[in-house]
């Protein structure tokens, strides 16, 4: 079996070697290619992955390499966790924002249309070299924005899945406070890519009673303080949100927090220099603590079960996804990307049945998605008018001065990266 990690040298690509390593049974990786076009971070990724690998026993081979066509091909699947533009994009994208009012995220809001626009050409330019080499292989997408990302890959005609590490996280956390193992925690999750909801908390799988109010009532408060949100906001929904739900249900609040303070993406920079120092030492044969604190928990998990599944090498029959709608919410189109649970194996991930929503839900979903429509066409089109109608349709701009403003801002930050600009 032969994989390939495009943005292999990523700071973040030791959590999911050590997962590789950790979880060889569930899937037997052969060869291991790390593709990055930064020779001096793939080498200290690379030389720490195969560290990581010689000591935890693991046989498969670990290749390095510049060249994406080589590196893909006749790979059995590959995973995207790009960043265009790296750490200084996501900076700007978290900062300029901010300075008509609006959230400045890297995934949503504004933020959120810049790292689109800037990444989706980018992956469709890869998906298509996976397509020359192998049309076989499965492309798994960690790359966000996931939701507009994998929808540009399936409407390409790619063999494409979406994945996320909120649902899992919250799967390990609620298996936490309830005492029980993580794989006994089913989870009714839905909505889109940090946009979703735990509807339901179910033990033993999507037919177990739904213990979500028990959850609630004994551990409202430690729930509450993970989201960083109010235990009234939570008790008054009755369901677990998504922490990128703050941006939304507080966004006023939030954007004054984020003004005074430094961005993360400052954070995550200065981290990822802390780390590479370390991945350089060549008695390192393990993934560093601090690398707990650069993001992406259970990604490594998440990615060997979807993975297997999708080979047909065993995996969870049942996992949260990127995939497409498909009629599962029917006030959606057919082709707009969910987040939800889904049965997953060798011909793709297929949404188990969701229940009628609560227009609260639905509504948001809705417009969002609306949102996420045009802010695909901007990116595959490109056009200041396409990025301001999808500025002007998103909930957390909506004015028409702000999305003028912050279109200009837009393309004035990344000019560098939009073709049509």
């Amino acid at each position: 079996m032969k994989l390939a990690v495009v943005g292999g040298g990523s700071t973040y690509t030791p959590e999911l070697i050590d997962g590789f390593a950790r979880l060889r049974d569930t899937l037997p990786i052969e060869e291991l290619v790390l593709v990055d076009p930064a020779a001096d971070r793939l080498e200290l990724v690379g030389g720490l992955a195969r560290r990581i690998f010689a000591k935890q026993g693991h046989p498969g081979r670990i290749v390095t390499t510049s060249d994406v066509d080589a590196g893909v091909a006749d790979a059995d699947a590959v995973l995207l966790q790009l960043r265009v533009g790296g750490q200084a994009a996501r900076n700007q994208d978290e900062t300029w924002p901010l300075e008509c009012g609006c959230v400045g995220q890297e995934t949503t809001g504004a933020g959120g249309l810049a790292k689109a626009l800037r990444t989706v050409p980018v992956v469709l330019d890869i998906a298509e070299r996976v397509r020359r080499t192998n049309p076989n292989a499965w492309i798994i997408d960690f790359t966000n924005p996931v939701g507009i990302v994998t929808r540009a890959l399936l409407q390409a005609g790619h063999k494409a899945v979406g994945l996320c590490n909120v649902a899992i996280g919250f799967q390990r956390k609620f298996a936490k406070l309830l005492d029980v193992a993580p794989g006994e925690v089913h989870l009714d999750h839905v909505g889109l890519n940090h946009l979703t909801w735990e509807t339901g908390v179910r033990l033993g799988g999507p037919e177990g009673a739904d213990i979500l109010p028990k959850l609630l009532a004994e551990h409202g408060d430690a729930v509450a303080e993970d989201l960083r949100m109010p235990r009234a906001v939570v008790d008054r929904l009755g369901v677990v949100p998504s922490y990128y739900l703050r941006y939304y249900y507080q966004h006023d609040a939030v954007v004054e927090e984020l003004r005074t303070k430094p961005s993360r993406a400052a954070e995550v920079a200065e981290m990822e220099k802390q780390l590479l120092a370390m991945y350089g030492d060549p008695s390192l044969d393990e993934k560093p603590e601090l690398l707990a604190k650069r993001g992406g928990a259970f990604y490594s998990e998440a990615a060997v079960d979807l993975a297997a599944s999708l080979l047909g090498n065993g995996g969870s029959p049942y996992q949260v996804v990127n995939t497409v709608n498909n009629g599962t919410l029917p006030f959606l189109p057919d082709d707009a990307v969910i987040e939800v649970q889904a049965a997953v194996d060798g011909s793709g991930a297929r949404p188990l049945p969701v229940p009628q929503l609560d227009p609260l839900y639905a509504g948001l979903i809705a417009n969002v998605t609306a949102y996420e429509d045009l802010a695909l066409r901007a990116a595959v089109h490109g056009g200041r008018e396409r990025v301001f109608k999808a500025l002007l349709a998103h909930p957390l701009v909506g004015q028409y001065a702000y999305a003028e403003q912050l279109t200009d801002s837009l393309v004035a930050h990344n000019r560098e990266h939009l073709a049509w600009a």
